[in-house]
This record gives C-alpha cells, sequence and structure tokens, in this order.
C-alpha cells in the first residue's frame, strides 16, 4: 500500500490527517443481540482485534468496558438507553441526523492525553442492508472500523474486507490487515497529526509478509 493511499485513509473531509490507535486494551461489550449471535459476533470481532497484537480484556480498569457497541431496529430505540445521552456529544441532534440521512451506523470515539482511542461507541440500526450480512461478516467490518480511526471517507472507492469463496469467511484484505499491525507498532505514536506518519506507517506495512500484495495500493 502507498504512503498517499495510506494518507488518505487517515484524512478527514477538511483535509486534517489524523491517525489514532487504542492506548489500552480493547474491552467490548455488545447490547441489543441474543446470546448465540453475541458469541458469533465477538468471535469475529476478536479475530481483527487481534492484528493489533492485543487480545480483548474481559474489562477496562478505569472504565469497565471501553468498545459499546448498541443494536436496535429504530434510532428511536436508543433514548431509552440510560446515559447513552451523556456519553455522546449533542445525542439528541445526533439521532436527528442519523435519521433524516438513513444512515444504519455510527461511531463516536474519546481520546487520552496522548490522543490514543480511550473509548469508542458503536451505533448500528439493524436494517434490511445489515439483515443481508453474515454476522461473521458484521463483526469483522465493525471491529475494523473501530481499532483506528480511519477518516470520514476512507473506504468510499474500495472496501477493506472481502468474502472469501467456497465458504463465504469474511476477511480483512491483506494490505489492510498489514496496515493495521503496522500501525500498532510501538516504535510509532499512538496518534499523529503530521501526515508524514503516514510514510513511516507504510513502510512498516511494506514489511509485513501479508502486506506484500497490490490490493489497496
Amino acid at each position: 500500500m502507498s504512503a498517499g493511499r495510506v494518507e488518505d485513509l487517515f484524512t478527514t473531509r477538511d483535509g486534517a490527517y489524523r491517525f489514532s490507535r487504542w492506548g489500552r486494551q480493547i474491552a467490548p461489550v455488545v447490547f441489543g443481540i441474543d446470546d448465540a449471535t453475541l458469541d458469533h459476533l465477538k468471535d469475529a470481532m476478536q479475530s481483527v482485534a487481534l492484528l493489533s497484537g492485543t487480545p480483548f480484556a474481559e474489562s477496562d480498569p478505569e472504565l469497565g468496558a471501553n468498545l459499546m457497541v448498541f443494536f436496535c431496529s429504530d434510532w428511536d430505540e436508543l433514548q431509552m438507553v440510560p446515559n447513552l445521552d451523556q456519553m455522546i456529544p449533542d445525542f439528541a441532534v445526533l439521532l436527528g441526523s442519523l435519521k433524516r440521512t438513513g444512515a444504519n451506523q455510527y461511531r463516536s470515539f474519546t481520546f487520552d492525553e496522548t490522543g490514543a482511542i480511550r473509548v469508542c461507541i458503536v451505533l448500528l440500526r439493524y436494517d434490511e442492508h445489515m439483515a443481508d450480512t453474515s454476522v461473521q461478516a458484521l463483526g469483522v467490518g465493525q471491529m475494523l472500523q473501530c481499532l483506528l480511526l480511519w477518516g470520514d471517507d476512507a473506504f468510499e472507492d474500495e472496501s477493506p474486507i472481502a468474502i472469501v469463496p467456497p465458504n463465504g469467511v469474511c476477511i480483512v484484505k491483506p494490505a489492510y490487515a498489514a496496515l493495521i499491525t503496522a500501525a500498532y507498532d510501538p516504535a510509532l505514536p499512538p496518534s499523529a497529526i503530521d501526515a508524514s506518519h503516514a510514510m513511516r506507517l507504510a513502510a512498516r506495512a511494506q514489511q509485513i509478509p501479508h502486506g506484500a500484495g497490490d490490493d489497496g495500493a
């Protein structure tokens, strides 16, 4: 993957470069789905989280859970979730925007003093498009989007995941898997706002064996 592509992946709509990775072990909790589905979803999420080199934690010593995923069938259902309006700024305005645009997902991040990700809250409206996606693919796709602070339009032109025939298992494309692994290299900072960081990140990703391909260059 080229440095230019990496820079694009972490560039916001206003043209600013902004990279951030988790600064602590991820402790997930999922609401709104049954236990059987939950187990499959968490297994898929864990498979992607391991690209960072760290398995899930049972809990966060400070917060209990730091990755919170909420499923709903209608955005208005989230108004009944205790304290969610305190965890997400301008929550009522956000819900109105999600309903107007027909969105089916939203992610909110907060950061620690180093700029590393401290908390991620994921809101998912289970619509017909999501219903057509396997639980495994949903877990892979959502976890990938939570592992790093990607740019607003990072995956507009290319999906970072792929379905592998004949069994239909969803994987992170090799170039993106390498990029995530490289992003968690201790030699790199947990956050960056200088686009030169993209060159260092791309160079490390290219040194990882499964990043040698050209899917995402």
